[in-house]
């Protein structure tokens, strides 16, 4: 069901970044790269792909969890709004473990690498999710008593909500950033500055990062530099999906005995050894 809302939206997805580029023609010709939004675009064939298979696949496990679940809660007005911020918050928290724990950051750094920003850069995703485990996070939403279909189709709504805070095109928007992420608040989660770093995980809601410490304003002095520390130049979809996990085995591999490799592995992605070594090296 994800796969089909968010297929149904793509004439609306595409017709956006069409118009966003128009719009940066004469204003800011560098904001879109032929070469970038194709590699987007690839990106995201391969990404819907493997999702859709991985469905195929869990939502077994899914129903098996709902049937076991702690409460009956019937389709409603009600349950679904409870659904869509339940599911917002465990977003947050798949978004936050996915730049802290390098096994799920070796998925999620696809979509931080490229060095621009704009509406393409939404689709800029990587088919590896379902092996990092991002569909783990909704499991205890099935456990509560939410059914399957509804989740997947909130999951979606969620994901399609998203792709209208990747722009450059939009300002502040006033009270809607008290409560709502918004394309400023995004920007911010995108770049790479030490200020601006792992901050703002939002996927709808900014509530659970002002809640929970990880909240923080676009700054008029401090403009965002996006992509990543360590940046991969390369519009190669293979290399940009794979790069980060190649690089964690490697550290794994040659890291001192089993917890040092587990760190590899686990811990934060600025642990990594490649990260290290070019740290002493400056």
């Amino acid at each position: 069901m994800e796969v089909w809302i968010l297929l149904a939206l793509a004439p609306v997805f595409l017709g956006l970044i069409g118009l966003e580029a128009w719009y940066w023609r004469k204003r800011r010709p560098g904001q879109y790269s032929l070469r970038d939004t194709l590699s987007n675009a690839a990106l995201a064939l391969m990404h819907q792909a493997s999702d859709a298979l991985a469905w195929l696949i869990v939502i077994g496990l899914y129903y098996a969890v709902y049937a076991h679940r702690l409460f009956d809660l019937p389709a409603s007005a009600w349950t679904i709004a409870a659904l869509f911020v339940a599911q917002d918050f465990f977003y947050y928290w798949f978004h936050r473990a996915s730049h802290r724990i390098r096994w799920l950051w070796a998925s999620h750094v696809t979509h931080h690498s490229s060095e621009r920003l704009n509406l393409s850069t939404a689709f800029r995703q990587s088919l590896t999710y379902p092996i990092s485990g991002m569909w783990v996070f909704w499991l205890p939403l099935a456990w509560i008593g939410f059914e399957p279909k509804h989740i997947v189709a909130v999951v979606a709504i969620n994901l399609a909500f998203q792709f209208f805070v990747h722009t450059e095109a939009v300002g502040k928007l006033g009270w809607l950033e008290k409560v709502f992420n918004t394309p400023s608040h995004h920007r911010v989660h995108h770049a790479r500055n030490p200020k601006y770093i792992d901050r703002n995980y939002a996927g709808v809601l900014i509530v659970w990062d002002k809640l929970f410490g990880t909240y923080v304003e676009e700054a008029a002095d401090t403009p965002c530099e996006y992509g990543i520390v360590g940046q991969i130049r390369s519009h190669n979809p293979i290399r940009l999906t794979f790069h980060e996990w190649i690089a964690m085995f490697a550290d794994a591999w040659r890291a001192r005995g089993l917890r040092g490799a587990l760190g590899q592995l686990f811990g934060p992605p600025e642990r990594s050894l490649a990260h290290l070594d070019q740290t002493r090296s400056e």
